[in-house]
């Protein structure tokens, strides 16, 4: 398992990890299989969804932080229940694709950590599972 180390600087925000992910499979030099991305956090997250455009981003956490907003006479004691509801609608994991030591990503397409209770220093765990033929 490959730990990577994610210091967010925002209490909402989406951070692109497309390039370090990358990075950490060619030094794993897998030809074909499988990577597993997984957020070991309640109010963390991670996506795949638009890297062109960053007004993407920004729409994204504009509407999130609108259909859950921060205060709502929610109950829970720490007054982070907002950021463990984001976490739970966008997903604590991800698998994707390995062909020719590359992700099968989407042209447009980029992996995103994203933050709901920052600014923290975070942990996203990546497995990759090799496919001998």
């Amino acid at each position: 398992m490959i730990t990577l180390n994610i210091n967010s600087n925002k209490k909402v925000e989406m951070i692109d990890v497309t390039g370090i992910i990358k990075d950490k499979l060619r030094e794993a030099k897998v030809e074909n299989g499988l990577l597993l991305i997984n957020v070991p956090h309640t109010t963390a997250a991670v996506t795949i969804n638009e890297s062109a455009d960053p007004d993407v981003r920004r729409d994204m956490i504009n509407k999130i932080n609108e259909l859950v907003p921060f205060n709502d006479a929610y109950k829970h004691i720490e007054g982070n229940s907002a950021a463990h509801i984001k976490s739970t609608l966008y997903g604590s994991s991800e698998c994707l694709m390995i062909e020719k030591s590359d992700l099968k990503l989407g042209t447009w397409q980029a992996i995103y950590f994203c933050e709901f209770d920052g600014p923290r220093q975070r942990k996203m765990n990546l497995k990759i599972i090799e496919n001998s033929s």
